[in-house]
């Protein structure tokens, strides 16, 4: 049985889509969820957890903005007084093609996606380290680390970058009982598909098994990651895509 009662996540871009069901189902199991994000749809995601017996901060953060992690970080700690798990979901991904692509298009992406994930693991590494456990747990995509998408290559950097992130944190983190993992999701339907520029998708024909994952079948996932349950897992990226990227 999974159990996180007692356990402080922080969860980024959590307001909607994936980040939102992180959020929640990590609140299910008992953990207390910072709840960050740029929108005041962050205070629904909280409304629901407490609604259902659990606790929630929502705090506003830009994760490419240093001042905003320090704050997210600060308002998190004086609050929870610890940070056990930290779940780096937010991100942007819009479609351009490479050639029409400018440098602030680049920056705009790159600074969200990865940098983002640099400024928010510094953040907590340090309470985790004073701790002497942590789980840290990335949210990069099957576009880079499996996959090359059209359109994408900004943000197919980005989520490379997270996956070999990984990689080399888990190695300096384990010493210090620190968890350092990554989840690659497929084709998932959250509110970002619905944006024109997104190529569209028939849910049936998505993936071998039939149909589009939903933000639960990642939150499940991450929920494992950030369990005792997976403290033998370290530097690992889990693709969780229904079959889509099978030969």
């Amino acid at each position: 049985m999974i159990d996180l009662k007692d356990k402080v996540a922080i969860v980024t871009g959590a307001a909607q889509g994936i980040g939102r069901g992180i959020a929640i189902q990590l609140a299910n199991y008992g953990a207390k969820v910072v709840v960050a994000d740029i929108t005041d749809e962050r205070f629904k995601v909280v409304e629901e957890i407490e609604a259902a017996g659990g606790k929630a901060l929502a705090v506003k953060c830009d994760v490419s903005s240093k001042d905003d992690v320090a704050g997210l970080m600060q308002e998190s700690l004086a609050k929870f007084k610890r940070i056990d798990i930290l779940v780096n979901n937010a991100g942007i991904y819009p479609f351009k093609p490479f050639v029409e692509m400018t440098e602030q298009d680049w920056d705009r992406v790159l600074n969200i996606n990865l940098k983002g994930v640099f400024y928010c693991t510094k953040a907590v590494v340090l309470k985790m380290i004073e701790q002497k456990y942590g789980k840290i747990v990335s949210i990069t995509s099957i576009a880079g680390v499996v996959n090359g998408f059209a359109g994408l290559t900004h943000y197919s950097a980005s989520k490379a970058g997270i996956a070999g992130f990984t990689k080399a944190l888990a190695l300096e983190l384990a010493p210090y009982r620190i968890n350092v993992n990554a989840v690659a999701p497929g084709p998932i339907d959250t509110p970002g598909i619905k944006n024109p520029n997104v190529p569209a998708m028939d849910p049936r024909k998505a993936t071998p098994l039939g149909r589009m994952g939903t933000p639960l079948d990642i939150a499940n996932l991450v929920v494992f990651l950030a369990s005792d349950g997976a403290n033998f897992i370290t530097g690992q990226t889990i693709v969780s895509d229904g079959g889509y990227t099978l030969p």
